[in-house]
């Protein structure tokens, strides 16, 4: 059985992570006003919100069975307060650290309409900073972290999420100058 857990919560944390990369991609395309090939532009924000929540329950599923699991040795403290873990406390630590920032990106999400849009948006911000602290973790605490599909798979979505980023920087990132003029005059009236 344990063994049986310790694959489970494996395996549940890298598709965990390869999910959390995908929300994070759609998630810089959504802001852009651009469709996705095949979608149209409305469905992105939908796309980006299901995989952001098959991420977390994913996410769930990984520190779930890894509370049961004799090997983890986790215990319900280790997966909100971060680095008093057993097992690698740093790189553990960085998992909570992770887990405890989706937390705080998703009760901000669902409650988006009651605390405002400028709330939601400044925590949603806290994305950029959870998908590598995740990515470390998994590489420094994950069972294959340091194998070669693992740091491939670590490198090509480092890659993609990279190269979204600086798209989402460049000056060409909205779609029209106009979408980015009332942009700024929305950021302005709020």
């Amino acid at each position: 059985m344990n063994e049986m857990l310790w694959a489970f919560g494996r395996a549940s944390g890298i598709i965990s992570l390869v999910l959390f990369t995908v929300t994070v991609l759609i998630g810089i395309v959504t802001r852009s006003g651009r469709p996705l090939p095949g979608l149209p532009r409305f469905s992105v924000a939908l796309v980006h919100r299901n995989v952001s929540l098959l991420a977390v329950v994913f996410l769930v599923l990984h520190v779930g069975t890894l509370l049961f699991d004799s090997y983890a040795k986790l215990n319900p403290v280790d997966v909100v307060v971060p680095f008093l873990g057993s097992f690698k406390p740093f790189w553990q630590g960085l998992g909570t650290v992770a887990f405890d920032l989706v937390i705080a990106i998703v009760v901000t999400g669902l409650l988006r309409r009651r605390i405002g849009q400028r709330v939601f948006r400044f925590v949603h911000w806290f994305a950029y900073a959870m998908w590598p602290i995740a990515v470390l973790h998994g590489i420094g605490n994950g069972t294959n972290g340091t194998s070669g599909w693992f740091l491939l798979l670590a490198v090509a979505s480092t890659a993609a999420v990279g190269a979204a980023i600086i798209w989402r920087l460049s000056a060409g990132y909205l779609e029209k100058s106009g979408a980015r003029r009332s942009a700024a005059e929305r950021e302005a009236l709020r």
